[in-house]
Parts: structure tokens; sequence; C-alpha cells
């Protein structure tokens, strides 16, 4: 995985979220909070899917088959897809699950709260936070490496490479999901009324129910096929005119096919050749131009044409 995936930032996040994980089991063990154990169980989703992102960034450098002429750099989207179905269904609707088990044992045994250990759950959630907040800033410096002049909001929607967004918004709901545990265990221990801690197992799930969503739409876009990024696209232009072999840019197309590997299809005018040798010449001075101004433009495919103006219909008057 290149740089630009974050491989430090996932490592990172994969070594605060397993150890923050022992740390839930065993507050959760001695006190049977059930805010406990959804971020335990949130951490261990954290933890895998950390993990299927390394596995993803591995797989994606395979070498290109014929099977699969252009590679295998949508696996990275593919793992991250998958990220976002377990941040779902084992974060999220277990969360979910456990706040609506939490609340009918209320109803059943009436009201009762946290009945021992009383500042383990507190003690560890405050040192969760702190870890955690030290992989979120990871993330974030590692981001702010290639996010250039883009806000998060453009950030998240637009980056290719798929690692760093998700391990953003991985955090970023790890660190409101330990606040809002955090919340709903205090409050019972103030209270004595487990209906707080089971409030906030169910905020948490659906925190991590919408982040999940996020990432599922983002992802999937990368999926179906992303063009490049209008900087890209001007730079691409910009390469193919700037000589006299082109007239003209009839249209283009783009396609990345992984975060770092992009296929850039274009027919272009060119003025009538007397010689193959010399119009294939000029081919290859076009395309080293795009691969100086955009060097992930790996595979490229120009077709010469001569451009006609199309017809002037003329209208009754």
């Amino acid at each position: 995985m290149s740089a630009g995936g974050g491989t430090k930032a996932i490592i990172a996040a994969l070594m605060a979220n397993l150890g923050i994980a022992v740390t839930k089991f065993i507050a959760f063990a001695l006190t049977a909070s059930s805010s406990m154990l959804a971020e335990a169980i949130h951490s261990v989703a954290d933890s895998g899917n950390q993990a299927l992102l390394l596995v993803g960034g591995r797989r994606a450098r395979r070498a290109a088959t014929p099977q699969h002429p252009f590679g295998y750099g949508r696996e990275r989207y593919i793992y991250a897809f998958i990220v976002s179905i377990v941040l779902f269904s084992v974060g999220g609707l277990f969360a979910l699950y456990e706040a609506y088990h939490k609340y009918h044992e209320q109803q059943e045994l009436g009201p009762h709260g946290i009945e021992s250990w009383h500042w383990v759950p507190v003690t560890v959630l405050v040192l969760a936070i702190i870890m955690e907040s030290f992989s979120f800033h990871t993330a974030i410096k590692e981001s702010n490496a290639i996010r250039g002049k883009a806000t998060w909001k453009q950030f998240i929607r637009r980056a290719k490479a798929p690692e760093l967004p998700v391990v953003l918004l991985e955090d970023l709901g790890a660190l409101v999901g330990l606040v809002l545990a955090l919340l709903g265990v205090t409050m019972t221990l103030i209270t004595g009324n487990g209906y707080w801690d089971a409030a906030g197992t169910a905020a948490i799930g659906l925190l991590l129910v919408v982040i999940a969503v996020i990432l599922a739409i983002e992802t999937k876009s990368l999926l179906l096929g992303e063009g490049a990024g209008p900087e890209e696209v001007q730079k691409i232009e910009q390469a193919i005119t700037d000589g006299p072999e082109v007239s003209r840019i009839i249209h283009m197309k783009t396609l990345h096919l992984g975060p770092e590997e992009l296929l850039v299809a274009v027919k272009v005018a060119v003025e009538p050749y007397e010689r193959a040798e010399d119009l294939a010449r000029d081919i290859n001075a076009i395309e080293a131009r795009i691969r100086t101004a955009v060097p992930i433009a790996r595979s490229i495919y120009l077709e010469p044409d001569i451009y006609r103006a199309p017809a002037i219909v003329p209208t009754g008057g």
C-alpha cells in the first residue's frame, strides 16, 4: 500500500483498538454494563476492519494477469466496502440489540444500575478516549499530508484511496461513541437507573449505523468506477494540447482502476499524416506528456481522428 493508503494510520488504529477492546471486555465482565459490551464489540469490529484494510492493500499489489489485465487495484475498494458492512452489522446492529435487551431487562427486573466495581467503567472509558485520541490524531496527520486545500467533507467524498477516510470516520465514531458510553455509564452510577446505560448503548448503535451507511455510499461510488478529479482532468487536457500534434480533443474518458492507477481514453483530432511512423511518434510524445503531468495515468489509449465540424442544419424561415 502506498503512503497515500495511510498504512501508519491503519496500524495505529489497529493497535489502539486491540488494547481498548481487551480493557472494555474486562470492564463488562466486572460490571455487566451494556454500554461497555457495545463498546467492546465496537472495538473488535474496528480491529477487524483495520485488518481487512491491510489485507486489501496487500492483495491490491498483485501483478496483472490475462484474466485481470488491469491488475487488482480495486481490491482496496472491495475491502473498504466490506468494512462498512462489518461496522453496520457487528458494530451498529449488535449495539442496538444490546440496548433493546438491556431496556427489557430493566422493565422486567426494575430499574437498577451498576452494582459492583463502580469505578471500573469510568476509568476504562477515560483511558480509551485517551488512546483513541492518539489514533485519531495520527489519522488526521496522515490525511493532512494529502488533503491539500480540500475541506474534510470534500476529502471524505473525493479521496480515491479509501483507507484514510475509513479510518478517520471510524476513529471519529469511536471517540463520539466513547463519550456517549461515558455519559450513559456516569448517569447510571449517579441515578442507579440502568435505563441510562441502555440509552447510551442505543445511541452508540445509531451512531455506528450512520457511519456505516456513509462509508457504504462513498465506497460504492468507487466500486462503480470514478473518473479523475477536476485538477487531474485539466492537467491531462493541457498535456494533450500543449504540443503541435493535436488540434483539439474530441472526447475523453478517465477511470480509476485503483487509487494510484488511472485509465485515460482520448479521441484527438489531428491533421492528415502521410506516414504512420510520424503519427505513432507523435502519439507516443503525447502519452509521455500525460504521464509526466499525471504520473498515475498508467493505461493510456489515444485514438487519432480527423475532426469534422457538425453540419449546420438550416432552419425554416
